[in-house]
Parts: structure tokens; C-alpha cells; sequence
């Protein structure tokens, strides 16, 4: 069997696409706490329990977000599919 024919391959190619999407969410969400709230001068900071504001919302919160994300995208969106020559019963 070949890779056109393999309904496989194109889950992959989906749940790879799913894959790179989150660590875009997860890069920008990180980008713009950090740098947006954090390029000024230290005095002028907000503090979120004894963290800086941009600490807090883009590694602890951003953190949490993705958590969620990845388990909603795990429990919803990818397939369980098998490894070996048999294509088997799966959703796509």
C-alpha cells in the first residue's frame, strides 16, 4: 500500500498541521505578555502574587491555557490509529 492510498497519512499531515497551530498560539501568546507588559521600567510593573504581570500571564497563565488546549485537542481532535500494515477500524 502506498502513501496516497494509506488514509493514514493524511491524519498525520492533519494532526501535524493541529500540532504546529498550538505551538504558534502558544509562541504568540507568550510574545505578547512578555514584551508587551514587559518593556518598561521595572517600577511601573503590575505584580500578580509577587510575580511581574508579564511573568505571571505569559508563563504561568499562558502555561495553564496550553494545558487545556492540549488536552481538548488530545481528547477531541486527534485520532487513535494503528501502527502496523492494517489500516483497521478508525475515525478520521
Amino acid at each position: 500500500m502506498n502513501e496516497k492510498e494509506d488514509k493514514r497519512f493524511h491524519i498525520a499531515h492533519r494532526e501535524a498541521l493541529i500540532g504546529i497551530g498550538l505551538v504558534v498560539i502558544n509562541f504568540i501568546w507568550w510574545y505578547g505578555f512578555a514584551f508587551g507588559l514587559g518593556g518598561g521600567e521595572v517600577t511601573d510593573y503590575d505584580w500578580i502574587m509577587g510575580m511581574p504581570a508579564w511573568f505571571f500571564y505569559s508563563c504561568i497563565a499562558g502555561f495553564l491555557l496550553m494545558v487545556v488546549l492540549v488536552v481538548l485537542v488530545v481528547r477531541y481532535m486527534l485520532t487513535d490509529i494503528p501502527f502496523d500494515g492494517d489500516e483497521g477500524e478508525y475515525r478520521e
